[in-house]
């Protein structure tokens, strides 16, 4: 039993990873699935979905291997955070689909608690702020809408989730229904500090709290997955939400190390160890993972919309058919025209927090095209992935280390990555392994099964694929970041 199984749960996608005892990848599946859009802001997922794709995507995984389920040591879970569902607990089946993280339907439930003076008790509780991403108000507006729900919830019918809950309780047969620190320090509801679901805030937001998973470490034991899922049950021992997942995959154990994720949103994490640092500039304080009963904290920016908005050019503006053709479009793009796409899709994401704000497009002329709006769109990621690091710096209070661990799946542009290089004025270094999601998922696993290495071990088998080093002039970093700057600020005054 030397082989670790990764299931990583995205946003957009399905996938199953197969790891070694060293690590090295030996079979991987993945399925996308649909993504439903009841009215405008509104995000949903199916449940069913959801589900189906993960079993089929563990399942192929561990066929196209050939290793039988017995030798498999573990499972580890990843997957997309903030995502709310609420499900029967003596069927398993969802009273509703899936509220995406992306979803905004309770910006005015923020907004009025906001406006009553809750938010300074809540962020110094959670270190989160009132923004419609979290879980907390999705799981509110679920019980306010949905006919005698709050009632069956006190009655301890009825069970909440994040992604990583609800597919523990589907693969052990609802035996297990437990969370780990890193997802539930992102509902709204969890007190970091204190290492337990807030009173207080269940009680604001009329919350139940029998409705709640147990909290347990990243790497720790989940239960045991139904034998008929996979021919023999297999233990479920790591746990932890995509971008801290990610964060234990670049192995940024240190505190001051940092590494930010480019998949459908971007995220940034700055290790700050054992210290939990309150934002000044309008960042997240949360648990990067957890250890031994022991936290280790985090500062966190979100971007909403950053591989989405190549997904926008294909399936939107229907510009490109391929991610892979965004690359040549920006080295052929208009050297002397300076478009800016501020792609506020789902509203300005850290360090704004403007869920009301939608995108635009700033400096058109006659000869714009796909050429130009591409190389807008790669260097919007840029752009954003600066406000949150100038953001953390200044939080921080100490030299944070100055190069950034990049992965998911848009680093694997070089346009991309050097255009970040160049606005950071910083290294950017590209990992061996840049879906390091999976990866820390199996870490994670694979250290409670016994078969990883201690985290300082872990950490010296970390391998630089590249690193881009800045090329651009600091006064042409400096022009090109204050236009930015001003198509944000004109964006947010609409």
């Amino acid at each position: 039993m030397t082989h670790i199984l990764a299931i990583d749960q995205g946003t957009t996608s399905s996938r199953a990873i197969l790891f070694d005892a060293g690590l090295k990848v030996i079979s991987s599946a993945q399925q996308e699935f649909p993504q439903h859009y009841p009215q405008p802001g509104w995000v949903e997922h199916d449940p069913a979905d959801l589900w189906s794709t993960v079993a089929a995507t563990t399942r192929a995984a561990i066929e196209k291997s050939g290793i039988p389920a017995r030798d498999i040591a573990a499972i580890g879970i990843t997957n997309q955070r903030e995502t709310t569902l609420l499900w029967d607990r003596a069927t398993g089946h969802p009273l509703h689909n899936a509220i995406v993280w992306q979803d905004r339907r309770t910006a005015d439930t923020c907004t009025a608690l906001k406006e009553a003076g809750h938010e300074p008790m809540i962020t110094a509780k959670t270190g989160l702020l009132l923004d419609p991403y979290f879980s907390g108000t999705k799981l509110k507006w679920l019980l306010d809408t949905i006919p005698n729900a709050r009632a069956r919830a006190s009655a301890g019918e009825l069970a909440f989730g994040t992604v990583d809950t609800y597919l523990i309780w589907q693969l052990t047969g609802g035996r297990t229904h437990a969370t780990d620190a890193t997802n539930a320090a992102r509902t709204l509801l969890y007190n970091i500090a204190e290492g337990r679901w807030d009173a207080d805030i269940c009680a604001l937001l009329d919350i139940p709290m029998q409705l709640l998973p147990e909290v347990r470490d990243s790497s720790a034991d989940f239960g045991l997955t139904r034998a008929d899922l996979f021919g023999h049950e297999i233990p479920i021992l790591g746990v932890a939400g995509d971008q801290q997942a990610a964060t234990v995959g670049q192995a940024c154990f240190d505190p001051g190390m940092m590494k930010s994720t480019y998949g459908t949103g971007c995220f940034a994490l700055l290790n700050t160890g054992d210290k939990m640092v309150p934002s000044k500039n309008r960042l997240l304080t949360t648990i990067a993972y957890q250890l031994d009963g022991k936290p280790t904290y985090a500062l966190e920016g979100s971007i909403f919309i950053a591989g989405a908005v190549v997904q926008w050019l294909r399936d939107g503006l229907k510009i490109i058919r391929d991610a892979k053709e965004t690359q040549p479009l920006a080295e052929a793009a208009d050297p002397a025209q300076d478009v800016i796409l501020v792609p506020a899709f789902t509203g300005l994401g850290a360090p704004y927090w403007r869920p009301d704000c939608r995108g635009a497009i700033y400096g058109l002329n006659r000869n714009s095209g796909p050429a130009e709006l591409a190389k807008a769109a790669l260097e919007s990621v840029g752009y954003q992935t600066r406000d949150l690091l100038e953001a953390m710096r200044a939080d921080w209070g100490v030299a944070a280390e100055g190069v950034l661990r990049v992965d998911g799946g848009m680093t694997a542009s070089d346009w991309a990555m050097q255009f970040l290089s160049d606005i950071l004025g910083a290294p950017v270094d590209r990992p061996v392994i840049t879906e390091t999601t999976a990866l820390g998922a199996a870490y994670l696993a694979g250290l409670k099964a016994g078969i990883c290495p201690k985290p300082a071990d872990f950490q010296k088998s970390w391998a630089l694929q590249h690193r881009f080093a800045p090329q651009m002039d600091a006064t042409t970093r400096d022009q090109k970041y204050a236009r930015w700057s001003r198509a944000v600020a004109a964006t947010m005054a609409v």
